[in-house]
């Protein structure tokens, strides 16, 4: 899953890049600048306690592909630069998080004078509408201006009309109502209003010890109309501390009051609003998460490890997470009976413990 870290120059994105992707090198990208691009491993403890009974050769956590977006800039008046680059590199992300600043500085200036977290989402989220917008209306265009317009091109246009039509009064892609036919159809064209977000409201320290900032009531709000989790991050002291050696980080993270790292929070929100789910592998050779949509059948899911796997399905075999971890050993699970074979249809449960047998 690729997420990309979008927002106004100056909100802390590339550290927020750093902090997910255990990165020390990302610089923020402006202007023609690439796009940070890294990997954020997802904390789990259940794939730690799979480790500690197995010991195995490997363990894989569950990733993010992080993306850090260029940012652009927004005038008191309301104008905008840089935009071009950041849409053309929001476009390949399957869900985006803004980041927002609520923090102060004396030595980093806000592009727009003063902090307003809520104004700054709907700065995004309007350039985002208007550039879905644009893109309606040249495909819009080209269908009419074309030498035949096809039934198929008579569909496209009435499903882009009503688009156009839900967008101008202020809708969104992705909570527009439509068929999976229809949202096949519009795939290609990757709105980016069509994409899931999540807000991060990037607190300085005291913020954090209030939960206290700027505009908060109009921000809750804000997200709440758009459908858009909100979390709270110290992305600035997360990054100390987790640059401390590891004896240090827990006593730092208790003294902030820091109950999970932000990557694992994010990840958490993520799932939700995505509908993913983990299911898990272990043996002596690997423990390991795999992301899954919630509501994937067992043969399915096995294809995620190997298309083999899914092409030669005969049974899954599936203990749940926690039972082993209440009583510690697989042969204890099985000498209580809470070891089960599942079909193709099985409907996989995050936290399940997966064995496929299969055959080819």
């Amino acid at each position: 899953m690729k997420i990309g870290i979008i927002g106004l120059n100056q909100t802390g994105k590339t550290t927020l890049f750093n902090l997910l992707t255990g990165r020390t090198d990302g610089v923020a990208p402006s202007g023609k600048s690439a796009a940070n691009i890294g990997t954020g491993f997802v904390p789990d403890e259940r794939v730690d306690f799979l480790s500690v009974i197995y010991k195995p050769k490997k363990t894989t956590y569950a990733k993010l592909d992080i993306i850090d977006v260029a940012g652009f800039s927004v005038s008191t008046d309301g104008r905008s630069s840089g935009s071009s680059v950041f849409l053309n590199d929001v476009r390949p992300c399957d869900a985006l998080v803004h980041v927002l600043r609520a923090f102060e500085s004396g030595s980093v200036a806000h592009d727009m004078g003063d902090i307003d977290p809520a104004r700054d989402l709907e700065a995004v989220e309007t350039e985002m509408l208007i550039a879905d917008l644009e893109m309606i209306e040249k495909r819009i265009g080209r269908i009419k201006t074309g030498k035949k317009i096809t039934k198929e091109n008579e569909v496209e246009l009435a499903l882009l009309e009503r688009c156009f039509t839900w967008l101008d009064d202020g809708g969104s892609i992705l909570d527009m109502e439509m068929s999976e036919a229809e949202r096949l159809a519009i795939k290609s064209f990757t709105f980016l209003t069509e994409k899931p977000r999540i807000a991060v409201v990037n607190l300085d320290e005291s913020q954090w010890e209030s939960k206290s900032w700027p505009n908060q009531d109009g921000l809750k709000a804000l997200c709440e109309k758009l459908n858009i989790p909100l979390i709270e991050l110290c992305i600035e002291s997360e990054l100390e501390i987790n640059r401390l050696p590891e004896e240090d980080k827990q006593i730092f993270m208790e003294d902030m009051q820091i109950e999970q790292p932000g990557i694992a929070v994010l990840a958490r929100t993520a799932y939700e609003h995505l509908g993913l789910i983990s299911f898990l592998t272990a043996g002596e050779d690997e423990c390991r998460a795999w992301t899954i949509e919630k509501g994937t059948i067992a043969k399915h899911a096995a294809g995620k490890i190997h298309s083999d796997i899914e092409r030669g399905f005969i049974r899954a075999e599936v203990v749940k997470y926690d039972s082993i971890k209440e009583l510690g050993s697989m042969a204890k699970v099985k000498e209580k009976g809470l070891f089960r074979l599942e079909g193709k249809e099985y409907i996989v449960v995050d936290g399940d413990i997966i064995n496929f047998r299969f055959n080819v």
